[in-house]
């Protein structure tokens, strides 16, 4: 029985030419209109590495809990071991939120453990990194949420909140060479939280962050914005 040879992780994956990403008069790199807002989550089974050995993953298995499922391109490179590690930091946070943090990429088990064991673990506390690394060596979930790039063979960087009943709040994509902020996921959590429990009654506003004024949708409140929140409150 032969191996096929695994597909290289092309150099400059962290550096991609903004015409590859955005030009309209080219055909679309990736397909947004599977995973939408609004929308129940596409479940899928996968292989995770986790605290030094393999799993098997079903996302379905999480419903009742907050999800932060991210894609990113691949193992080894630049900007991810640097978002990885801040989310390691905010760990405390995001377990009081009772968030579940899925990291996932086209790397199989196998590179995930190589990984973790001679970078990963030397940006974070303990042993190994804190949460399950999942597999998408064929990016057919990547193809699920709209995330995957025909050309580069990797999925791209993108964030999907997913709530307990595994409907997507919130999707962010962004191009390979830029990160994201830890702090502002947190945020948005902490947000998106306190809408569903307020069950439709308020709403937060730009910057809102716990203990700050929210806006209670309705007539009244129609053309007069202005009058109960202003920038900074």
């Amino acid at each position: 029985m032969s191996c096929s040879t695994p597909k290289k992780v092309p150099e400059n994956v962290e550096n991609i030419k903004e015409e590859n990403v955005s030009n309209n008069n080219q055909k679309k790199e990736v397909n947004m209109s599977l995973a939408k807002v609004g929308a129940k989550a596409p479940d899928f089974t996968t292989t995770a590495y986790f605290n030094g050995d393999f799993m098997d993953f079903k996302l379905s298995n999480y419903l009742g809990s907050w999800v932060m499922l991210c894609f990113y391109p691949a193992d080894f490179t630049f900007v991810w071991p640097t978002e990885l590690a801040a989310v390691a930091s905010k760990k405390d946070e995001f377990e009081k939120l009772g968030v579940k943090v899925f990291p996932i990429s086209c790397d199989t088990q196998f590179v995930h453990k190589i990984w973790d064991e001679t970078e990963l673990s030397k940006m974070v506390d303990g042993d190994h990194y804190p949460y399950p690394l999942l597999t998408d060596p064929k990016g057919e979930i990547g193809r699920m949420y709209g995330v995957y790039d025909e050309d580069l063979g990797l999925n791209i960087r993108g964030r999907f909140f997913i709530d307990p009943d595994g409907v997507i709040q919130a999707v962010e994509v962004l191009a390979p060479p830029v990160g994201r902020n830890v702090s502002e996921a947190i945020r948005q959590l902490q947000a998106f939280q306190y809408v569903r429990k307020a069950a439709g009654a308020e709403a937060c506003p730009a910057g809102w962050e716990p203990g700050k004024k929210t806006l209670k949708p309705g007539p009244d409140l129609v053309g007069k914005v202005w009058e109960v929140w202003k920038v900074g409150e």
